[in-house]
């Protein structure tokens, strides 16, 4: 019975460290008043945790990025105090 009870934690164990963060495509935008700091910090993060930075907007400040759930989760909650806006790219169209 303890051999069994081994072998479940090894493999839960390996399991989560060989889980990958899949990645989404986001858009991420801020109101015109946040200090350019603010997304330099978050880009940074998205880039240093795998992700990549697909778009940088010049009319609004934000830019797109390809980044993990983990890393996304932290980006927002930076940027909550500045009323970040964080929306999944998607297709749109018109039927």
């Amino acid at each position: 019975m303890r051999l069994f009870a081994f072998l479940i934690a090894a493999l839960t164990f390996f399991a989560g460290v060989i889980a990958v963060d899949i990645q989404k495509s986001v858009i991420i935008t801020y109101p015109g008043n946040t200090p350019d700091s603010v997304l330099d910090q978050a880009r940074k993060a998205i880039v240093d945790s795998g992700g990549l930075i697909t778009h940088e907007y010049q009319l609004i400040k934000g830019f797109a990025a390809k980044v993990g759930d983990k890393v996304l989760e932290s980006v927002s909650a930076w940027g909550k105090e500045y009323n970040a806006v964080v929306e999944e790219d998607e297709i749109v169209s018109s039927l």
